[in-house]
């Protein structure tokens, strides 16, 4: 998997954020109507439609529309490519390392 450094970007932008993670964390038990995680979170609609676009936009979040509600959940595809994603950028170049000389 070849990093693009504007996905990486947003896959890190949706998880450098506390309130980002505290909703991943309410998201591990299941889908959540986004009344719940108002409730949960203690914070207003808006605070949570902003924070759900960007977890929504890195892939990592699915959205249904259920009538006026917004319901959310845990992408497995996009947690599953944010984890490689992660490995790839982690992982140093087989062909960079043994060239380096200072290895």
């Amino acid at each position: 998997m070849e990093p693009n450094p504007q996905k990486s970007a947003k896959v890190f932008k949706a998880l450098c954020d506390e309130k980002r993670l505290m909703i991943l964390e309410l998201l591990r038990s299941g889908e959540k109507c986004a009344c719940v995680l108002i409730d949960r979170m203690e914070i207003g609609q808006s605070a949570l439609s902003y924070h759900m676009k960007i977890l929504c936009e890195s892939g990592i979040v699915d959205s249904r529309q259920e009538g006026k509600w917004t319901h959310y959940k845990i992408s497995e595809q996009g947690s599953s490519q944010a984890m490689l994603l992660l490995k790839a950028i982690t992982t140093p170049d087989s062909e960079t390392a043994d060239n380096n000389p200072n290895r």
